[in-house]
């Protein structure tokens, strides 16, 4: 272990507290972020932490298990589901796989560690860093490692079949870290659907929950507006419409809800 604790004291002026920040970090893969903050007024302490565990699950593959806890939770955090505040984080660590996985694949072409190439920032890069140059220590027991002075590259290279044949399969295959391409029949890792829900039963309950409720409000929605069209009363006619609108609008919502379970996120300077 390669332990690299830092310790931030910060004040909170407008709600009279005081913070104490913790963040530790053991490589190669234990990242655990703790505040305190005491209410000045009741002398109360409140707690929060964040656990982030990461294992391997293959050659240029990784599982990540995050656990939040708190001891003072907001009453407005009640009013959305879980499942929101889960594809909020998904898009948080989306945003840096894009740039991991594209470092990574530099390194494997440029066959140079990082330092070569990057300016780490100790501001911004500190827990990437440690890790890096702990693998410098440790690497040489590894079957391949990218340090921050060192590297070893794989002997093979890894291979991805995780979707059907076809020309979807190989769109998918052939660049397994740029990010899905959004389509739920091809078993790409780095979408994610196959990412979190899959993995997630809450997430996989309400996909399938919004998916029967498209589903219902879309036929819904055809079979008033077939109405609309065979009666003759004009009141029947505007209330049968507005009805299958409604629906639709539902509908709409619905894929909306289950685009954000589904799609990855892509930064707006790339989405043209």
């Amino acid at each position: 272990m390669f332990p690299s604790p830092m310790t931030v004291l910060t004040g909170l002026p407008k709600e009279k507290m005081l913070s104490h920040y913790r963040l530790r970090f053991e490589a190669p893969c234990v990242l655990q972020n703790n505040r305190e903050i005491v209410d000045e007024k009741t002398g109360v302490t409140n707690y929060f932490t964040g656990l982030f565990l990461c294992r391997p699950s293959g050659q240029g593959k990784s599982m990540l298990i995050v656990r939040f806890g708190n001891t003072r939770g907001s009453p407005l955090i009640k009013l959305f589901p879980k499942w929101y505040f889960h594809q909020n984080a998904c898009k948080v660590f989306e945003q840096d796989m894009g740039f991991l996985s594209s470092q990574n694949e530099i390194l494997m072409k440029e066959k140079v560690p990082t330092k070569e190439l990057y300016l780490n920032l100790k501001s911004s890069d500190t827990w990437v860093v440690e890790y890096r140059k702990w693998m410098d220590k440790v690497g040489h027991g590894m079957p391949y490692h990218f340090g921050h002075g060192t590297i070893w590259l794989p002997q093979e290279p890894a291979v991805v079949e995780h979707a059907p044949a076809g020309l979807v399969a190989g769109i998918s295959a052939s660049s397994p870290a740029k990010g899905g391409i959004g389509t739920m029949h091809a078993p790409n890792f780095s979408n994610r659907y196959f990412r979190h829900v899959i993995h997630c039963k809450g997430c996989r309950t309400v996909v399938k929950a919004f998916e029967a409720w498209k589903k219902g409000l879309s036929a819904v929605a055809v079979a008033l507006t077939a109405l609309a069209i065979l009666v003759s009363g004009r009141q029947w006619k505007t209330i049968l419409l507005v009805s299958a609108a409604l629906c639709s609008g539902g509908a709409y919502a619905c894929s909306k809800a289950i685009a954000m379970n589904t799609t990855n996120f892509i930064r707006t300077h790339r989405r043209l």
